[in-house]
């Protein structure tokens, strides 16, 4: 098995038409968040069926998917590695989450993000040291900052919520709309758990968030709560 068996295999799901499409909807025109990707037309059920098939290649072959202009191979590296890091054991997981951070880079996509990042990020980091996650949400990469929101989703599923918050917080005065709607979209995970936590965090940020944020965090609320924040 190597990259370039799965490569083909990958190629022999692709749906005429379909390249566009995802094109579009990943946004890759010029000056937008995924500009200049390109696409082979491979949904992501069929990318996760060559994942499974290829788990056993090894770093150096996952790599060379990483590597790849297209976006449908990349993420079939990234699935790959999670396929792996479920089942893994504990110095296997060590071993994927240290070589999915020396290739942070190629996870540029937010699908490519939110489809690794809380089981290979957060699942590493769940009882370990989290200063990485600081690191990454002060990065000037896009991407990076939205892995470092994405990742305490592992943590909020440990009804643990402190890394949630204390990385919203950082992320609070972002720039980018994809960080908005991923903070928001963690404190609303936040407050299917505990609806208090995610209540104190907007009593203190509220005024402050973008509103796209504050809209994805209280997505969920009653209608009167929803209009009370909505008239800051």
């Amino acid at each position: 098995m190597n990259a370039v068996l799965a490569k083909k295999e990958l190629h022999n799901c692709i749906k005429r038409g379909k390249a566009e499409t995802l094109a579009r909807f990943f946004k890759t025109g010029k000056g937008e968040y995924g500009e200049g990707d390109l696409f082979l037309g491979v949904m992501v059920p069929e990318i996760r069926k060559v994942a499974k098939a290829f788990r056993a290649i090894s770093f150096s072959e996952i790599k060379k998917l990483l590597d790849s202009k297209y976006h449908e191979e990349r993420l079939l590296g990234v699935l790959i590695l999670v396929e792996n890091f479920v089942t893994g054991t504990e110095i296997e997981k060590e071993r994927i989450y240290r070589f999915y951070i020396k290739n942070i880079k190629r996870v540029n996509n937010w699908d490519l993000v939110d489809l690794s990042a809380p089981k290979i990020v957060g699942g590493y980091l769940n009882k370990k040291d989290k200063k990485e996650l600081v690191r990454l949400a002060k990065s000037k990469n896009v991407w990076e900052r939205r892995i470092s929101i994405l990742a305490t989703l592992f943590f909020i599923s440990k009804n643990n919520f402190t890394e949630t918050i204390k990385i919203s917080e950082i992320l609070l005065n972002d720039e980018h709309e994809l960080i908005h709607k991923a903070v928001g979209w963690m404190l609303r995970e936040v407050g299917k758990r505990s609806f208090s936590t995610e209540e104190d965090f907007l009593a203190k940020n509220h005024l402050k968030m973008p509103r796209t944020m504050l809209r994805y965090a209280i997505e969920r609320f009653p209608e009167h709560k929803r209009c009370k924040y909505l008239k800051r």
